[in-house]
């Protein structure tokens, strides 16, 4: 199966929740190959110099900051991928919340494939992690508002489906995985066909039977939108009152998606206006990777986790 292909069925796969992942695991397969040919490349010079081959040993996984696990399965694969022979045993549940000092994880084999795919695996699990930690941040904001939290396509290329994965384990929601899967009118279509009224009657002309969001940025546009009979409209850049002033006129003609300045700051205000979503691309594109790292803990002939 292609990558395309792969990321295809993944998609499909949310629709089941995070839990079914034989299509999840396939696209990660692909990108691992890709990040271990990046850093391993001929292969690992120090290590080979260092350890001898015969050496096992044992390793932790360590949070250095309060953080939420996101991402476990990806680093047992990477370590899979360097040498089938290593040992992978999450310490954690996958969403979990933990303290600085917790171990995560242990991985215990040979010790040259350890190290070898220490970097590796801890780039996406520090990555994953962090968005995961920064979703969970925006959740318990709006907790008790009924508003879901979602994410943009604002994500790393080729890291879509695992970087929306881990919006998904910091209890966050998906939106459109791409362009050919839902119908987002957008600004730039609205002023290349004249206005809201006419990009939405071009769409209808194409997909009839597709669903359509309009992203609108004054309350004009938001009239509009609702003469069009549109069954999303997302509120682009619009400040707290006019929020409220736009959610008024909808209704309960469409479903409000908030989107553009949004922030730990003022997400809990949005969402108290009644709104039914809130998309975040910060979420994706700016959240820091959190600070983990690797110990070996044990080494020598014989050694097992």
């Amino acid at each position: 199966m292609g990558l395309f292909e792969a990321l295809r069925e993944g998609i499909e796969g949310f629709g089941k929740g995070v839990d079914d992942r034989l299509s999840l695991y396939e696209y990660t397969d692909h990108l691992i190959k890709i990040a271990l040919l990046e850093d391993v490349g001929r292969g690992d010079v120090t290590t080979d110099a260092i350890v001898p081959s015969h050496t096992t040993g044992r390793a932790c996984i360590i949070a250095k900051e309060d953080l939420v696990v996101a991402g476990l399965f990806v680093a047992e694969r990477v370590f899979k991928a360097v040498d089938r022979a290593i040992e992978f045993r999450g310490l954690v549940r996958e969403g979990s919340s933990v303290k600085k000092g917790r171990r995560i994880a242990v991985v215990a084999g040979p010790l040259r494939g350890i190290l070898t795919g220490e970097r590796t695996a801890l780039n996406f699990l520090q990555r994953l992690s962090g968005i995961a930690t920064l979703t969970r941040e925006f959740v318990r904001k709006v907790k008790g508002t009924g508003v879901r939290i979602l994410d943009t396509r604002k994500t790393t290329p080729c890291m879509r489906l695992l970087e929306r994965y881990a919006v998904r384990v910091g209890g966050g929601f998906n939106h459109r995985f791409g362009l050919f899967d839902r119908i987002l009118v957008k600004d730039n279509h609205i002023t290349v066909a004249g206005g809201v009224a006419e990009a939405v009657r071009r769409v209808r002309g194409v997909y009839p039977d597709m669903d359509i969001e309009v992203e609108v940025r004054s309350l004009r546009e938001v009239r509009e939108a609702i003469k069009s009979r549109v069954n999303i409209i997302m509120l682009d850049n619009m400040k707290i009152e006019k929020i409220r002033r736009a959610k008024e006129i909808i209704g309960r003609n469409a479903l409000v998606e908030v989107s553009g300045g949004v922030g730990l700051d003022n997400v809990r205000a949005i969402a108290e206006k009644g709104v039914d979503f809130v998309s975040i691309g910060t979420l994706t594109h700016s959240a820091r990777a959190v600070d983990m790292s690797m110990e070996v803990i044990d080494h020598g002939k014989g050694c097992r986790g």
